[in-house]
């Protein structure tokens, strides 16, 4: 199937027995040509290729009435292959988190830009320009999701090795780090380009849909509107998606920002791993060690006296009598904590204690304390936090990119909440 996939590449229509044992690539000893021709007229039963009789090459009646045949890819057979490759690609490719994407998506937004200011644009342009930017959309947003969903893996797979998790460490580490940098430098412009076009970006939206429409079959006119109509609520739909990528409505975070959240959650994930393979290559025991060793004790033990008396200092199963008895009644019948259950005497339990799993004590029950004074405390602990956090947000929220010289000298509360959402940053 190879060869005659790389026939189908080649332009080449057909191929023969003969030629499909000399083109293919055999991993063992050639197969004969009767051994080939059974495996050709199998996948010929199957459906993966078709048979024609080959005529080209009779000289005689012998010839003529010999069964020879022509192979070439059936409809289901290419589509087997062209599922096969493209399995065979998904699982090969590494994900990748795209900060050249980000460039070209600003780069084709300025573009936007520029046509949305000329009186009577070119469709091509603006079809071109629209068609790059979603491709570019659609790679960033698939090699992300594939990136954050294969880092959990990578790390999962090579705590096995001590050294490949350092070295890896770092190298993913520096990486990640580039691209939440680049992320957060070039999100906030993207976001202006993307205000700045939402307003002007149906017109250009409309052309791209009329350029496209010019490909669509002939048919009358309702129907070529109603084309045109579903091919701008196509373009209208990807713009809205494009639009939520950087900027939020109010009740969906942005895209991006989900995308920064799991990539800065990715690296207590790798520090996670490299701790514990630490504390492995350190000699620190921990549950499944504690119990490889106390299975150990177990079966180094003389006899079942041993064994119970492991168990019951391995699991701290100490006598429970003390739970159910007062202590007058402790002391005045006094069990030593060696006596087995079976031997010691029965425990009478009141029956509000076994259906409430509490016994209230005789008496008056206690006066209720009033905590008013310490609800007004803090409640009015709270307001003042409140208070000098709206206070430093005033201070803080721009609405905008700014510069750290631009926030001036700021006070302990202020700068303690900008410290906060540096580092959450």
């Amino acid at each position: 199937m190879d060869t005659f996939a790389a026939a189908k590449r080649q332009f080449r229509l057909q191929l023969r027995p003969d030629e499909v044992q000399i083109e293919a690539c055999w991993p063992g000893t050639t197969p004969s040509i009767e051994e080939i021709q059974q495996a050709l007229a199998a996948l010929t039963d199957w459906g993966n290729l078709e048979a024609h009789p080959d005529t080209a090459r009779v000289s005689s009646v012998e010839d003529f009435y010999r069964a020879r045949f022509l192979y070439r890819l059936s409809l289901g057979g290419e589509a087997v292959e062209a599922g096969l490759a493209v399995f065979a690609r998904t699982l090969a490719r590494q994900s990748e988190l795209q900060t050249v994407a980000l460039e070209d998506i600003l780069i084709q937004l300025n573009a936007l830009l520029a046509l949305a200011a000329e009186t009577a644009p070119d469709p091509a342009k603006v079809h071109t320009a629209l068609r790059d930017l979603v491709r570019v959309f659609d790679g960033l947003a698939d090699n992300a999701q594939a990136f954050m969903a294969s880092v959990a893996r990578t790390i999962e797979l090579q705590q096995a090795d001590v050294q490949a998790v350092i070295a890896f460490k770092q190298r993913l580490i520096d990486y990640l780090n580039r691209f939440v940098s680049d992320l957060v430098g070039r999100s906030g412009t993207i976001a202006s380009r993307l205000l700045e076009l939402d307003s002007r970006i149906e017109p250009l939206l409309v052309l791209a849909a009329q350029r496209e429409r010019r490909d669509a079959a002939p048919g009358d006119e309702p129907g070529q509107a109603a084309a045109l109509a579903e091919r701008v609520a196509t373009w209208r739909e990807r713009w809205r998606g494009l639009s939520r990528w950087f900027i939020s409505d109010g009740h969906i975070q942005a895209q991006s920002e989900l995308l920064r959240a799991k990539v800065r959650a990715a690296i207590p994930q790798l520090l996670a791993a490299v701790a514990s393979l630490n504390e492995r290559r350190s000699g620190r025991s921990d549950r499944s060690a504690d119990f490889r060793i106390l299975a150990r004790w177990f079966a180094d033990t003389g006899s079942d006296a041993e064994a119970h008396r492991l168990w019951r200092a391995g699991f701290a199963l100490n006598p429970a009598r003390h739970f159910s008895l007062q202590a007058e009644t402790a002391s005045a019948d006094p069990v030593p904590a060696s006596t087995p259950w079976a031997d010691a005497p029965p425990v009478r339990v009141h029956p509000r204690l076994r259906e409430q799993g509490e016994l209230t004590p005789r008496g008056a029950a206690p006066h209720v304390r009033t905590r008013d004074t310490e609800r007004a405390m803090l409640a009015a602990r709270v307001a003042a936090e409140r208070a000098q956090i709206d206070a430093a947000r005033a201070i803080l929220t721009t609405g905008r990119a700014t510069r750290l010289s631009e926030l001036g000298m700021l006070d302990a509360d202020a700068f303690r909440l900008f410290l906060n959402l540096l580092g959450e940053a």
